[in-house]
């Protein structure tokens, strides 16, 4: 099973969004990746800023391809894949209420897009995470749980649920390595994330955020709306 360890610390010619200029570009590129992908990547860059796009992730995607010995035009192809994911979750953190959505959390949302996670179930994810939730680190988590095998809607339901429950943003912090410790005693992910929500005191999977157990529903009262 492939594991992702999560990481949060969690116009052309002129700057670029993600705080990268031109000339930034080609200097982190230079000598790193073959002409021809500088060139392209420059260019999807380029068109990426003028749309409000983060610029740093297409550099360091070209730079990691370079690293690990990618052909060119795949390295391209992935960069201009990435470009096209972080358009999607900009407009889907966009659609969530965020009219002016940080880098941060447009790449958050490209992150869990490329995980699995659905454009609607970015956008609820960024309308849950009120302060002090983070937008961003609530996207990063919960496609870091998707990656790790958890399906997308449990890892919606799971962080919701923690976050229902009142667990601070370190706590959500926690879940990919809680998984990976069930995982490691002989559950499956999805095993893994039901227990973390059983504990977090959330749903059980496949059940709406209002669910509530068996018995305890109090009887509704016809005199009252």
């Amino acid at each position: 099973m492939r594991t992702i360890g999560i990481a949060i610390t969690l116009v052309l010619g002129t700057t670029l969004a993600g705080g990268l200029g031109a000339q930034d570009v080609q200097a982190l590129l230079d000598r790193r990746v073959s002409p021809e992908v500088q060139r392209a990547v420059r260019d999807i860059a380029a068109d990426a800023a003028a749309h409000g796009l983060p610029v740093d992730p297409l550099v360091q995607k070209a730079i990691e391809g370079g690293a690990k010995g990618v052909p060119g035009d795949r390295v391209i192809a992935a960069v201009r894949a990435l470009a096209g994911r972080l358009a999607e979750a900009k407009e889907a953190v966009s659609e969530a209420g965020v009219a002016a959505p940080s880098g941060d959390v447009v790449e958050g949302g490209a992150d869990a897009l490329n995980a699995g996670l659905s454009r609607s179930q970015v956008g609820e994810l960024v309308r849950v995470s009120q302060p002090p939730q983070d937008p961003g680190l609530t996207l990063r988590v919960a496609a870091t749980l998707a990656a790790l095998g958890v399906p997308a809607a449990q890892a919606l339901q799971l962080v919701q649920g923690m976050i229902s429950a009142g667990r601070s943003p370190s706590d959500l912090l926690g879940l990919p390595g809680q998984v990976q410790a069930g995982v490691a005693r002989g559950a499956t992910p999805a095993q893994a994330a039901a227990g973390l929500a059983r504990a977090a005191g959330g749903p059980p999977p496949g059940r709406a955020p209002d669910w509530v157990p068996p018995g305890q529903r109090k009887p509704h009262n016809p005199h009252k709306p």
